[in-house]
């Protein structure tokens, strides 16, 4: 990697190696220029799902953290990060099949390995209908295209794997990674589930609460902090006072049906790409 004017490696973005309900595929170009363009040498994501904001990003400060309150999610990484080879190895075999879709839906998977858990856990984010976390469906492409191919696959978990190199992957509530990252030189980018879909990534993951104490803690921290979520009444009520600028984004809902969306970009500093009228 090269190094950009605040100092930060230069490379190219690497793409999630799997599906994620608000994985913000629309918006992450908008949300990657913005964060790039602002100075910071500590980067930490408290709500990092399948990464797609963090992965996409092509500069990279002195620090970087990730961390989500999903044991599954922060095992994937850990294993992609730490144990690349002996992973492949478990997912050598896999295919495309509702039966064994069905199969693993069924089994604990505090009964296995981490490795083993691991590709539990992306053969069913990955074959799952929608990105779904919970009440996941066997997801059927009306392309004919296998959704595990390990051909395909292979190099986005390689790429990702180089990716996390000098990564810090945490397994906090938001509210302890905030404290613990927070310092004068960071930018928090995050990613909370959205109004209304609270319950969408396990129960007690994230409660209606949380959305006024995530907040109240960003009104009081010492370093930059970007969120970005969907817009509501609710959410702009209760970040009122921060930046807060609407975007329009288009999601695909199915094979050949696909509908505008309001998002909102809420940040605790002024930036010119998050004025009124500026097309980030």
């Amino acid at each position: 990697m090269e190094s950009n004017l605040f100092g930060q490696r230069e490379g190219a973005g690497v793409n999630p190696v799997a599906p994620w309900m608000g994985g913000k595929r629309a918006l992450a170009k908008r949300l990657v220029r913005i964060i790039a363009s602002v100075e910071h040498e500590t980067y930490a994501e408290p709500f990092v799902g399948m990464g797609g904001v963090f992965l996409r990003r092509r500069v990279a400060p002195k620090s970087e953290v990730i961390n989500d309150y999903s044991g599954e999610v922060v095992n994937l990484f850990r294993i992609l990060q730490r144990h690349y080879p002996q992973f492949l190895d478990c997912l050598k075999f896999q295919i495309t099949s509702r039966r064994e879709f069905e199969r693993l839906q069924k089994v604990d998977p505090s009964t296995l390995t981490d490795l083993e858990r691991a590709a539990r856990f992306l053969y069913l984010q990955r074959t799952a209908f929608g990105g779904k976390v919970v009440k996941q469906s066997f997801g059927v492409r009306g392309d004919g295209a296998a959704s595990f191919n390990l051909l395909k696959l292979a190099p986005m978990l390689e790429d990702v794997h180089e990716r996390l190199a000098g990564v810090i992957i945490e397994n906090l509530p938001f509210q302890d990674f905030i404290e613990r990252y927070d310092r004068p030189d960071a930018l928090l980018y995050c990613d909370p589930p959205y109004f209304g879909c609270e319950t969408d990534y396990g129960t007690g993951m994230f409660s209606r609460s949380d959305f006024a104490a995530l907040a109240g803690q960003l009104r009081s921290i010492k370093g930059k902090a970007l969120v970005s979520i969907n817009d509501t009444p609710e959410i702009r009520n209760v970040f009122e006072g921060f930046v807060q600028k609407s975007v329009n984004v288009t999601y695909t809902l199915a094979a050949s049906t696909s509908r505008e969306f309001g998002e909102l970009i809420i940040a605790n500093f002024e930036h010119p790409l998050l004025r009124e009228g500026a097309a980030p």
